[in-house]
């Protein structure tokens, strides 16, 4: 009978890994989207992009998406490549150099005179898609000018359809919304006091 059960266990052990080695993870990253157009400044303008707040319901590995109005799905085997706290101020590094024409956007200060940066700070209020229709971002952001300026706020709320029904079209998506983010706070930077 102890043997059975041995062999029984054994048999389980196997069924479940032979299952879980079929299934395979696939990894996602944000990327820039911003355009290329820029703005010509003179002097490249040097910005610091720092901490960014995502709510704690997608600050997880996995992509979370809507499955309905109070229902969502958290998939195993869709994950981010790294934290959203770390791609999300690497897409605005990236979409702000573009858009700034400047290579001088970094999320930590890069030499010269730290009291002549700008410095973004960015809190991320929803970061929400449902497959195959929708990606959006709704963000809280504010730009502390060089000197005594006051700060620049601003609210962006965007949204993208995707492409397709699979992960990778609302990953791009998401992109699209954040570079739409990026363009307002380009244009705070550019003109202070007028902003999307």
């Amino acid at each position: 009978m102890k043997r059975l059960s041995l062999c029984l266990a054994v048999a389980l052990t196997m069924i479940t890994l032979v299952g879980c080695a079929s299934s395979k993870s696939e990894f996602y990253t944000l990327s820039a989207e911003a355009p290329r157009e820029s703005v010509n400044h003179g002097s490249p303008v040097t910005v610091v992009i720092g901490a960014v707040n995502v709510p704690e319901l997608v600050n997880r590995p996995q992509i979370v998406v809507r499955a309905g109005t109070n229902h969502v799905t958290i998939d195993e085997f869709a994950r981010w490549a790294e934290p959203l706290k770390s791609q999300i101020p690497r897409v605005f590094v990236a979409d702000l150099s573009q858009l700034l024409n400047s290579p001088r956007v970094s999320t930590l200060p890069i030499g010269g005179d730290a009291a002549a940066a700008w410095r973004v700070r960015i809190d991320v209020q929803s970061f929400d898609a449902s497959l195959g229709d929708t990606a959006s971002v709704d963000v809280l952001w504010s730009v502390l000018p060089p000197g005594n300026a006051p700060p620049i706020t601003g609210r962006t709320i965007a949204s993208e359809p995707c492409a397709g029904a699979g992960y990778d079209a609302v990953v791009v998506a998401w992109s699209r919304a954040l570079a739409t983010v990026s363009r307002a706070i380009a244009a705070g930077i550019r003109t202070p006091g007028a902003v999307d």
